[in-house]
């Protein structure tokens, strides 16, 4: 898939929020920390894990919204280190239920944070399409949940979220 659209209006809404926030920090930390809260949400609205509950998963919609949330950070770090060259999603297979992959996920997010690398990035991009694909997201319906959810993004910083 291609991810040039999705860098471009990253980037746009990146640059809103800086301009338009008081603190004027290093973020890097604190979205790679987002990033993994993100993952944690999402992991939650699957229930995956739940072994101990009878109730299902939240509705698709929900669980793509919780998805590309994920990705609006991920994008954004890779924008903050210069990685935003990254035009395709890579694909390699990745084995395990849903639960073993958010664990791979969260381990390729802490270490994308601490070795800072483009092979490192690449690969929480890998884990995140292996989610996908379980969860039967295509790239189509990540584009379309993206781009409404930026548009929502804007929304929120105009009415001061």
């Amino acid at each position: 898939m291609e991810l040039s659209k999705m860098y471009i209006m990253q980037r746009e809404l990146d640059a809103f929020i800086q301009k338009n926030r008081t603190k004027n920090t290093n973020t890097f930390r604190e979205k790679g920390l987002a990033l993994l809260v993100e993952l944690a949400e999402l992991a939650n609205e699957t229930r995956s894990f739940k072994f101990w509950s009878t109730k299902g998963p939240s509705a698709n919609e929900v669980i793509l919204e919780e998805y590309v949330d994920s990705i609006h950070f991920l994008l954004s770090l890779g924008i903050e280190k210069g990685f935003d060259d990254l035009t395709r999603w890579p694909e390699k297979e990745v084995a395990g239920d849903l639960t073993e992959l958010f664990l791979k996920t969260t381990e390729s997010i802490i270490e994308f944070l601490n070795e800072l690398t483009i092979e490192s990035y690449e690969d929480v991009w890998i884990h995140y399409g292996a989610i996908a694909k379980s969860l039967g997201f295509t790239y189509a319906n990540i584009i379309d949940a993206y781009v409404m959810k930026n548009e929502e993004n804007f929304n929120r910083q105009n009415s001061g979220y």
